[in-house]
C-alpha cells in the first residue's frame, strides 16, 4: 500500500515537472511515449486511491501562464483531450459515445492557441495557459500572415473564440534549423518547440521572422447555432480561416479506424508534424449532451500513433566508412522504440554536423525517425546533464584499414579513407551497393552476402577482393565460406547472448553441398551480365555518378569504351554531365585495378555495351521514354521514387529533379508541393500513379 502512495506522489512531481518543461520552457525532457506511459500509470494509481486524486496532473490542462505576458481569461475553458493508443481503446470510446457519425483530422503536434474576434475583428490571441488563463501573445500572432486579422464575409457574431494549432512546416522547420545552425545558435529539437518558442517572444519582429502558421478546427465560446462539426469547418473556411483539407466524416467507428489506418500510411506525406487522428462526434448537439470532465470534452478522442520522435542515451560515436571512402561518425543509443522499430544507431554526417548539434557522449539525446527514413538525432535535452558527458573527437585514422583520413579536395568537410583499393570497409560497402536496386539489383547480392564475400573467416583469402572478382564466382569458392554476421548500419559484428561474434556459413549446407543462397546468387550474377549499360556504370561506384548521369552517359556513348576513352570536354558536354563528373570519370579510369575490373568483367561476358548503338552522339531508342524528361513528385503507393525513377531511365527517359518548360510530363503522388504548382502554371501534363504504373508497362496491383 504504501509503496503505491509512494509510487504516486513520486509520478505526480515527475509529470508536473515534464508539464513545466513542455508548456513553460519549451524543452521536452522526455518523449511523448514516455509521458503517456507516466500519466497512464498515475491514472491507474488513482483509480485504486481516489482519495489521493486531488490536486493531481491528471485533473489539469496544461500548465499555468507564464508571467512573461499579461493573462488572458478564456471566455470558455480551453480543454485538453483524452487519448486512445489501440484499436480496442478507441472502440471502447466509440461505444461509450453511442457510434457516429464522427469527423476524422490529423492531430497537429503544435502549440493550441484562442483567437477572440468582435464583430469580426482580431482582439486578442492567447495559449491555453491551464485551460482557464493562457498567455496574451495577440502581438505575436498579428504577425502570422495566415490569420486574417479581420473575417471575411457578413454576419459575424458580437464574440467568438476561434480554436486551433500553431505550427512549423515540415520544410520551413528544416530551413529555419539550418539557418540556424549556420549562424552557430542551437536548433530547436523539433517543430512544436520551435513553434511555441517562436510564438512566445517579447519582440513581436522575431515571431515575424519565424514562418509559423495557424490551422482552426472549432470554436469556444459562441452563441450561434449550427447542426454539425463539419458545417463549422466549411463556416470557418468562408470566414477566411485557415481550415485541414485532410478531414473526414464517417458513419461509424470502423470507417473511423480505417481513416486512423489510412492517414498512419500517409503520415510523412503531411505538409506538418502530426502524431496521431483527433475524432469527434460530428452533431454539436449530441457534443453538448455528452459534454466535459475537469480536462477533456468526452465527445472527442486523440488516437495517438506510436512516436516518431523519442529521447534516449547516447552511448558513444564511432565512424564507419562507406563505399567511396567517406568516414562517417554515427551514434551508438541505449536501444529505444521509434516509429515501429527498434533503433540503436543513427547517423551523424560529419563531424561538423556533431559540433552544430552540440551533442556529447552520454547525452540524453531526441531522436527521429519517419517512417522507412534513416534514423536522426536532432539534437541534445542539455538540462539533463550530469558533466560526465565528453565531447566527441574525429579519428585521423580508418578504423579498419588504419589509413590516414584526409579530405577528398581543398574546403572539404568529409574525411576519407584513401585506400580504396584495399580497405575491408570500402571493398565491402561497393559489393553490397553491386547488389543494390540502385545498380545491378541482384537480389541475393546484399549487405549479409557482400560481407561473407569479402571478409569471410574462412577462407583466409576471401573469393572477393576486388569487383573484379565478382562476376568469376564459383561454387568450389562460394562453399567454404564462414563469415561474422555484421549490422548493415555500422559494419560491425552482431553478438549472441554471450557476448561472442556471430558466425554463420551462408553457401553450404550442413552436409557440405550447395544452400539455395549459393544457386541463387550465382544465377543472378549470370542474369546481370545483360543488364542495361547505365545500370553497369552505376554499380561502378565511380565518385558523383549515379542513375541519370549514368543513363545520359550510355546513351550517348553506347559502350564504356567510348566513355573511358572521352576526354574530358567531351565527357563533359554530355547534358547533365558537366566538368566535375567528367574529371571523376578520367580520375577513376587512371587507375590500374580499375581498369582491370572493366576488363575482367568483359572477359566474363558483362555486357559493356548497348546493341545496336552507332556510337557517340546517336541516342539509344530503346524505350518508351527515349527523349522524355520526366518529373516524379509526392510519394507513391507501388513503388518508391526511387523505383519509379529507375523505370524512366530504363525505358530512355530521363528523371528530371525540377519541372521547366522542357518538362515532358509530371508524376504526381499524395504530396506533391512546388513542383505540382510549376507544372500547372506552365501547362505541363500531370499524371497520377496509376496512369504512370500504364505507360510504364507495370501492373498496377
Amino acid at each position: 500500500m504504501s509503496s503505491s502512495i509512494e509510487r504516486l506522489q513520486e509520478l505526480k512531481e515527475l509529470i508536473s515537472k515534464y508539464r513545466i518543461a513542455y508548456y513553460e520552457q519549451d524543452e521536452t525532457l522526455v518523449s511523448d511515449a514516455e509521458y503517456d506511459a507516466l500519466e497512464r500509470e498515475l491514472k491507474a494509481l488513482e483509480a485504486q486511491h481516489p482519495e489521493l486524486a486531488q490536486a493531481s496532473p491528471t485533473q489539469a490542462v496544461g500548465s499555468a501562464a507564464s508571467a512573461v505576458f499579461s493573462p488572458v481569461k478564456h471566455l470558455e475553458q480551453m480543454l485538453s483531450l483524452d487519448n486512445a493508443f489501440d484499436e480496442q481503446e478507441f472502440m471502447a470510446w466509440a461505444l461509450r459515445v453511442g457510434g457516429g457519425p464522427f469527423l476524422c483530422e490529423p492531430k497537429i503536434d503544435g502549440l493550441a492557441l484562442s483567437l477572440t474576434y468582435e464583430n469580426g475583428v482580431l482582439t486578442k490571441a492567447a495559449t491555453r495557459g491551464d485551460g482557464e488563463v493562457g498567455e496574451d501573445v495577440t502581438a505575436n500572432v498579428l504577425t502570422i500572415k495566415t490569420i486574417p486579422h479581420r473575417l471575411a464575409g457578413k454576419g459575424h457574431p458580437k464574440a467568438i473564440e476561434i480554436r486551433g494549432e500553431v505550427f512549423l512546416g515540415k520544410e520551413d522547420f528544416d530551413e529555419l534549423n539550418a539557418s540556424i545552425v549556420s549562424e552557430g545558435g542551437k536548433p530547436f529539437a523539433n517543430p512544436r518547440n520551435c513553434a511555441s518558442g517562436s510564438l512566445r517572444q517579447k519582440d513581436p519582429s522575431v515571431s515575424a521572422a519565424r514562418p509559423l502558421r495557424m490551422l482552426v478546427h472549432g470554436f469556444g465560446s459562441w452563441p450561434g447555432e449550427i447542426a454539425n462539426q463539419s458545417e463549422v469547418y466549411q463556416l470557418l473556411s468562408d470566414w477566411g480561416l485557415p481550415t485541414t483539407r485532410e478531414f473526414e466524416v464517417v458513419e461509424d467507428a470502423a470507417a473511423a479506424y480505417r481513416f486512423i489506418s489510412q492517414l498512419q500510411q500517409r503520415r510523412g506525406e503531411i505538409e506538418h508534424e502530426i502524431d496521431g487522428v483527433v475524432i469527434k462526434v460530428d452533431a454539436l448537439e449530441r457534443q453538448r449532451e455528452l459534454g466535459k470532465t475537469s480536462r477533456a470534452p468526452r465527445w472527442a478522442i486523440a488516437y495517438k500513433y506510436p512516436p516518431e520522435q523519442v529521447n534516449t542515451k547516447l552511448i558513444d560515436i564511432k565512424v564507419s566508412i562507406g563505399r567511396t571512402g567517406r568516414a562517417t561518425p554515427f551514434a551508438v543509443l541505449a536501444p529505444v522504440l521509434v516509429a515501429g522499430s527498434e533503433v540503436e544507431f543513427a547517423t551523424l554526417h560529419n563531424q561538423e554536423q556533431v559540433k552544430a548539434k552540440g551533442i556529447l557522449i552520454g547525452d540524453t539525446v531526441v531522436l527521429r525517425k519517419a517512417g522507412d527514413v534513416i534514423p536522426e538525432i536532432l539534437g541534445p535535452v542539455a538540462t539533463l546533464r550530469t558533466g560526465v558527458e565528453t565531447e566527441f573527437v574525429m579519428p585521423t585514422q580508418c578504423p579498419e584499414c588504419g589509413s590516414t583520413l584526409a579530405p577528398a579536395s581543398e574546403g572539404d568537410v568529409d574525411l576519407r579513407c584513401p585506400n580504396s583499393r584495399s580497405c575491408p570497409a570500402q571493398l565491402r560497402e561497393r559489393i553490397a551497393y553491386i547488389g543494390s536496386r540502385s545498380a545491378l539489383d541482384i537480389e541475393a547480392l546484399g549487405y549479409v552476402s557482400a560481407t561473407a564475400l569479402t571478409q569471410p573467416i574462412e577462407p583466409a583469402i576471401p573469393p572477393v577482393t576486388s569487383e573484379a572478382d565478382l562476376f568469376d564466382l564459383t561454387l568450389e569458392k562460394l562453399l567454404p565460406i564462414r563469415s561474422y554476421v555484421l549490422d548493415p548500419d555500422t559494419g560491425l559484428p552482431k553478438h549472441d547472448a554471450n557476448g561472442e561474434p556471430k558466425t554463420v556459413s551462408f553457401f553450404a549446407k550442413r552436409d557440405g553441398s550447395p544452400a539455395e543462397a549459393a544457386i541463387k546468387l550465382l544465377d543472378n550474377l549470370e542474369q546481370a551480365k545483360s543488364k542495361p549499360l547505365w545500370r553497369i556504370l552505376v554499380s561502378l561506384s565511380i565518385r558523383h555518378v549515379g542513375p541519370v548521369a549514368a543513363r545520359a552517359l550510355a546513351d550517348h556513348f553506347g559502350s564504356a569504351a567510348g566513355i573511358f576513352n572521352a576526354s574530358a570536354q567531351e565527357l563533359a558536354e554530355v547534358e547533365g554531365v558537366g566538368p566535375t563528373l567528367a574529371q571523376s570519370i578520367i580520375d577513376w579510369h587512371t587507375e590500374d585495378w580499375h581498369r582491370q575490373i572493366l576488363q575482367r568483367w568483359e572477359a566474363a561476358g558483362v555486357l559493356l555495351a548497348i546493341p545496336g548503338h552507332e556510337g557517340p552522339g546517336s541516342v539509344s531508342k530503346d524505350g518508351i521514354f527515349s527523349g522524355l524528361s520526366i518529373v516524379i513528385t509526392g510519394s507513391m503507393v507501388s513503388l518508391n521514387r526511387e523505383q519509379a525513377e529507375a523505370r524512366v531511365i530504363e525505358l530512355g527517359g530521363k528523371a528530371a529533379s525540377s519541372v521547366s518548360k522542357k518538362t515532358s510530363f509530371v508524376v504526381a503522388g499524395p504530396g506533391a508541393g512546388s513542383k505540382l504548382a510549376k507544372a500547372t502554371e506552365l501547362g505541363i501534363e500531370v499524371i497520377d500513379e496509376a496512369q504512370f504504373l500504364a505507360r510504364a508497362g507495370l501492373d498496377s496491383n
